[in-house]
């Protein structure tokens, strides 16, 4: 199939809508060809959604949809085209020509409004005229129009019932303990009370709620049992019609909401019911309350369990606690797998079957209904190679019922906005097991343009991938995601990484082994992991890539970098000329060749620990779109080009350098800058006076700047900054005095022996500091009498502090904390013990602790 389609559809129209174009060398002609595309394309996106639906069935809409995707993706690069122009044209305007290398390399038309018009006109039309060639063909598709983004597929999950054999649920035991006792506790108000349970989909929300439904203690402790299979329609009038028919009412096809309610209300009247509203997707409130309304007259010990995938609609419905299903053990993973795989009394006979078996059931990493596609994939065939098999092959590979994980998990995936999706699917480059930092997974969305902001919109493009973050993990297709102020930090389930991989796959490619007869023609996105390569090797595998490839990450290791050479740069460089994405990580080179400056498409390029390259050509400063530039462990590096100013667009830059004191007019010219990092300058003393100018900077850190001695002056002045992280700054003394900034979120702070007690300037950030991090103070003996009035922190971290033994009085007025952890305090962790410690009630307020 072929994903995608319309997501990058609707990037071509946000960015026909830009007003850039409106702007800039903006003939009759052009102009008149923009808005003769905008209408073709408006036309052919109206049937997009109809069509990524309907191509399962039928083959020759995908091919149309893929040959539909390449050209979006040619006009994505023509337009991007006007957006370069702009950016070069400032450039020039502010500080006059750009570098003569690259003068050279580019056409002259790119830099000559006529020629610049003409050429820019010639090619929107040829994208007119392929466009309209292939919309040609859609009426032989009876294809309808369809606009609402909410959900495209509506593809009906099977309605869930409430019947359930004890003997199919293995390894839930105490999950289910937990809800019925939850469920016969009294209720503290007349409202019903809810309980959320929340997970993946496969991971047995259903059944869970099944088997409590079935208890016989919730049987004696409720006069009704009512179960409602939601799913994605939540018509009000339809669920208290199913509602009242479940609990014995009367029903009539025509019945208004007020009758209904009326019957309703005088059906549950007084009566204990219990009430099971399964698979709900909805995250409209208004819907939520306008249902529980309808509700309320029960008894005082009325229950209502929720199952939903979404985190979100959880915390919206739930009165009380919400149960975050997790995963089965292996052990019941083995033997759920037994009971789905063989036939009773089968599997003693095989036993080299059951081996194989104990390597197959670690792929479904505890989810059930995976075990239960495994299990049954295999029933009755008991050829060791048939096991061999499904063992060997990803699950996204493996054949997939309607009814099984793929499927199950593909429900949310159509769930998304079509924003989300192409995120989701960028989630593919990564391997299995990565650790996400949210701060790398926005600049990468960032510059492939998958993060959508209207013009009028003045919310940061860092703040959009943020919230996408935070919808993703919603939705349970991120987990185990931490927050450190600055970023967050979480993994994905390894089979909602085999559905990104599945969705994907046509564009984006995980490449381990480069040797494989895979097809590259249409990949778009590649990460390579194939660890075996050289050279000359990489050199190749190049060559098998689409000319259009817009990211490119070589995810090589530390302990074993490539050396590459001069033909790598020439092939990438040449090739490659729309290229979003460049990461060059762990790679060995001591020359970035000047012709780096001709990819004016990029907006990403990372260096790494490159430790052999000396300097950076100039010629990258002509870079007018590059928004992140990350140079951390380049100790080699003896300085940064003299022209940096010029890069107009860098919101992001890491740096390492030889250098002690920074060129004056260069990164206190980048306007744009929203995080700067200085990490290993290890001859750093100082940093140029107009740092106070970075008035748009979000994150400033430094780590491991041995001879830094002061922070720069004119903190105060930057009053977006948010988040400072302060670490292994040997010679730096954070005086007291009145140059701080104003309204910090996060602070990271450590390794600084000069430090005895924290700076007295925390203190006015009492109503916005809401992550702290202190680690590795030596001679830290104690916490201020102030620290309680940090009353906006959400979460502490104390690590590696091993002369502080208490806390200091008050803590129980820090309201706001949830999450305390505290690490290798030797003292302070024995008198931080549960129940027990001096300093527990202090802290027993808190609803996550770890203290090791």
């Amino acid at each position: 199939m072929t994903e995608l389609a319309l997501s990058i559809a609707e990037n071509v129209i946000k960015k026909l809508g830009s007003l850039a174009y409106q702007e800039i060398c903006m003939s009759q002609d052009i102009a008149s060809n923009l808005t003769k595309f905008q209408l073709t394309m408006s036309t052919i996106q109206a049937v997009l959604m109809d069509a990524e639906e309907k191509q399962v069935r039928n083959r020759a809409l995908s091919v149309w949809l893929e040959q539909l995707k390449d050209v979006f993706y040619d006009a994505i690069d023509v337009l991007d085209e006007f957006e370069c122009e702009d950016l070069r044209r400032k450039v020039v305007e502010t500080y006059g020509n750009t570098s003569e290398q690259v003068l050279h390399s580019v056409s002259y038309s790119s830099f000559n409004p006529l020629g610049f018009r003409f050429k820019m006109g010639r090619r929107i039309k040829k994208i007119i005229e392929r466009l309209e060639e292939i919309a040609k063909v859609r009426a032989q598709f009876y294809l309808n129009e369809r606009l609402d983004d909410k959900s495209i597929w509506h593809r009906e999950r099977e309605m869930t019932h409430s019947f359930l054999r004890d003997s199919n649920v293995i390894g839930r035991a105490d999950d289910k303990q937990k809800i019925v006792d939850l469920l016969i506790r009294p209720n503290d108000d007349n409202n019903a009370f809810v309980i959320a349970i929340v997970g993946i989909g496969g991971m047995g929300k259903t059944t869970l709620a099944q088997w409590v439904y079935n208890d016989e203690r919730i049987a004696r402790n409720f006069d009704t049992r009512i179960w409602v299979c939601v799913s994605d329609d939540f018509n009000i009038l339809k669920l208290a019609k199913e509602i009242l028919k479940c609990a014995g009412g009367r029903i009539s096809e025509n019945m208004t909401m007020d009758e209904v309610q009326v019957s309703l209300r005088n059906t549950l009247n007084e009566k204990n019911f219990f009430i099971v509203l399964d698979d709900v997707w909805n995250d409209d409130r208004s819907k939520w309350i306008d249902l529980k309304n309808l509700l309320i007259g029960g008894a005082k010990r009325s229950k209502i369990v929720v199952t939903t995938r979404i985190q979100e609609v959880a915390l919206m419905m739930a009165s009380g606690p919400i149960h975050n299903l997790k995963g089965l053990s292996e052990d019941d993973c083995l033997s759920l797998f037994l009971m789905w795989a063989f036939k009773d009394g089968d599997k003693q006979q095989y036993p080299t079957l059951i081996e194989i078996g104990k390597e197959i059931v670690t792929k479904s990493k505890g989810v059930p209904l995976a075990v239960k596609t495994l299990g049954g994939l295999l029933y009755s065939k008991f050829d060791d190679r048939d096991w061999i098999f499904v063992r060997d092959n990803e699950i996204w590979k493996l054949e997939q019922k309607e009814n099984d994980i793929l499927p199950a998990l593909r429900l949310s995936y159509d769930q998304l906005p079509s924003s989300l999706k192409q995120c989701f699917a960028y989630c593919s480059l990564y391997p299995k097991d990565h650790i996400y930092f949210s701060d790398e997974l926005i600049q990468s969305w960032m510059a492939n343009g998958l993060l959508h902001k209207s013009n009028e919109s003045p919310q940061e493009l860092e703040d959009i991938g943020l919230q996408y973050v935070k919808e993703l993990f919603s939705r349970s297709f991120f987990q185990e995601l931490s927050d450190f102020g600055y970023c967050y930090i979480f993994k994905m389930h390894d089979l909602v990484h085999d559905l990104s991989l599945y969705v994907a796959q046509s564009d984006h490619c995980l490449v381990e082994n480069t040797n494989n007869r895979k097809n590259y023609d249409k990949v778009r996105h590649v990460s390579i992991l194939d660890h075996n390569l050289g050279a000359n090797e990489l050199t190749t595998f190049l060559h098998k890539l689409n000319n259009g490839a817009r990211t490119i990450i070589f995810r090589n290791e530390d302990v074993d970098p490539i050396n590459i050479n001069e033909s790598f740069f020439k092939t990438c460089i040449s090739r490659f000329k729309y290229l979003r994405l460049l990461d060059l990580r762990f790679l060995r080179f001591e020359v970035l060749p000047s012709s780096i400056g001709s990819l004016k498409h990029l907006r990403y390029l990372r260096l790494r620990r490159n430790k052999q390259i000396k300097k950076l050509p100039n010629s990258i400063c002509d870079m007018q779109n590059l928004e992140t530039l990350i140079l951390d462990g380049c100790g080699g590096l003896e300085e940064l080009p003299r022209d940096i100013r010029k890069m107009i667009s860098l919101r992001y830059l890491w740096i390492t350098t030889k250098q002690s004191r920074l060129l004056e007019n260069g990164i206190e010219c980048l306007y744009s800058l929203r995080t700067m990092i200085f990490y290993k300058c290890l001859k750093l003393e100082s940093l140029p006076e107009g740092i106070q100018c970075l008035t748009s900077l979000r994150r400033l850190e430094f780590t491991s700047c041995e001879s830094l001695k002061s922070l720069p002056r004119g903190l105060k002045h930057l009053i977006e900054l948010e988040s400072l992280i302060i670490f292994d700054c040997g010679k730096l003394n954070l005086m007291e005095g009145e140059d701080y900034p104003t309204s910090l979120r996060s602070l990271r702070i450590g390794s600084l022996p000069q430090l005895v007690a924290l700076p007295q300037w925390l203190i006015r950030f009492g109503n916005t500091l809401q992550v702290l991090i202190i680690h590795f103070f030596e001679n830290l003996e104690a916490l201020p009498d102030w620290f309680p009035y940090l009353i906006s922190l959400r979460k502490l971290v104390i690590w590696a502090c091993p002369k502080l033994s208490s806390l200091p009085e008050r803590m129980d007025c820090l309201t706001s904390l949830k999450e305390l952890e505290i690490g290798y305090c030797l003292q302070l962790r024995r008198n931080c013990k549960r129940d027990v410690g001096k300093d527990w009630p202090k802290i027993a307020h808190v609803p996550l602790l770890k203290i090791v």
